[in-house]
């Protein structure tokens, strides 16, 4: 008996029992279907994860200013101003680890352009935060050192105010009036999207600092070089704690703070923050597929009790085989090969299903679902695993069936 003779046999076998084929194979199906989905959407999750690492740039740390106390009440992280202009530079010029540091003050306002008007958010910086924010232009230029200095009426916008202001125009050459200051646009920002809270960041206009703090966001809460938050950003991830912790002993000395007195600032690790978020992600994706991949296993324990079923049905079969002529391996591999075979077809179905799933989740439900090719062929080749594991038993059981023992069965 050749091998392809086993082959033909075994999917005869499987033709002769269409159904009881189909509902044996369900969980390989169901199990190879389940694990692609769920290691596409935690790809996906992943990717998100990643793209909100990207859009608020790569090590990253948040200087915040610290708060009030009046009568034993605390106020707010940022309700009392402690960062300076100053600070940033002694942070960029005194700690090697640093590529960036830039200070930030913010605040909302109106703009006008023609006969449209929309409200936005104001940020002014330096040419720093862009090294540190990882902005890229869409088009124009940001602006440079000396217009920060000399408080010009430049401007930079976001992509939201672009689609709510200029429907279609290219805004770069442009003049808007901000809070009724006349600005001209010098550079369009590329998108961003969405902070982890949902803050739309393409929803802005980016001004130098100083015409910020002179023209348009001033106030005794910024007078003179105080800022709101500082941007700090390291060359490397490797160098980030090193970062932090430099820059607080940079600023309690600067701010002469005490031993044993509370810092006036606050930093935060946002690399760090959204990598926590990354590890979670993944140990969800992992758990996800490894439930998913018990279907596998029941799938695998279905199969091996249809082809005992199957060695019991087929004994006077086998026994006549065994009496022409047939071997112990050639039946031994005959019922292996059909167990093998139901498991690859479920495979099949399970990848068709796996794979359509994924597409119908980020189409239907809006979240990204990256399909893996190496999770294809992993749960193809498990489920092949399965049918030779939980197959094996049953065809050794007929393959090591007596042929007089197996006539005389009734």
């Amino acid at each position: 008996m050749t091998y392809m003779d086993s082959v033909y046999s075994a999917l005869g076998a499987i033709r002769v029992n269409v159904l009881r084929s189909v509902l044996t194979a369900l969980g390989i199906i169901i199990g190879v279907a389940a694990v692609i989905i769920m290691i596409a959407v935690g790809a996906g999750a992943q990717s998100k994860v990643d793209n909100l690492i990207k859009s608020l740039g790569s090590n990253l740390v948040l200087v915040l200013p610290g708060t009030t106390t009046s009568s034993g009440a605390r106020g707010a992280r940022g309700s009392r101003p402690t960062i300076t202009e100053d600070d940033a530079i002694a942070i960029q010029n005194e700690i090697d680890t640093v590529m960036a540091a830039a200070p930030m003050v913010r605040g909302g306002g109106q703009l006008i352009y023609g006969n449209q008007n929309w409200s936005t958010v104001i940020y002014g910086v330096t040419p720093e935060y862009q090294v540190a924010k990882e902005w890229q232009m869409k088009d124009g230029r940001w602006f440079n050192t000396e217009e920060v200095k000399s408080a010009a009426k430049v401007a930079l916008v976001g992509e939201t105010v672009i689609e709510n202001m200029f429907q279609g125009i290219n805004p770069v050459g442009e003049t808007i009036r901000i809070k009724r200051v006349p600005f001209k646009i010098i550079g369009s920002l590329e998108p961003k999207g969405e902070t982890p809270l949902g803050t739309d960041q393409d929803d802005t206009v980016v001004v130098p600092l100083s015409t910020a703090k002179k023209r348009l966001l001033g106030g005794r809460r910024l007078k003179g070089k105080l800022v709101n938050v500082m941007f700090v950003k390291s060359f490397t991830a490797a160098s980030v704690d090193e970062t932090v912790r430099a820059m607080t002993e940079l600023l309690r000395q600067r701010h002469r703070i005490q031993p044993g007195q509370p810092d006036d600032f606050f930093v935060r690790n946002l690399s760090q923050i959204l990598q926590a978020r990354a590890d979670s992600s993944r140990v969800m994706t992992l758990l996800l597929a490894a439930v998913a991949s018990v279907s596998l296993i029941v799938g695998g324990i279905g199969i091996m009790n249809i082809m005992l079923v199957s060695v019991t049905e087929r004994t006077r079969e086998i026994g006549l085989r065994m009496a022409i002529g047939a071997r112990g391996k050639d039946i031994l591999l005959q019922f292996l090969i059909e167990a093998v075979t139901l498991s690859l077809i479920g495979g099949a179905i399970g990848v068709t299903l796996g794979l359509s799933g994924s597409v119908l989740i980020a189409e239907l439900g809006g979240w990204p679902a990256i399909i893996q090719i190496k999770s294809v062929f992993l749960s193809f080749g498990f489920a092949a695993a399965v049918g030779v594991f939980f197959g094996f038993y049953p065809a050794r059981k007929a393959a090591r069936l007596d042929p007089i023992e197996a006539l005389r069965y009734e």
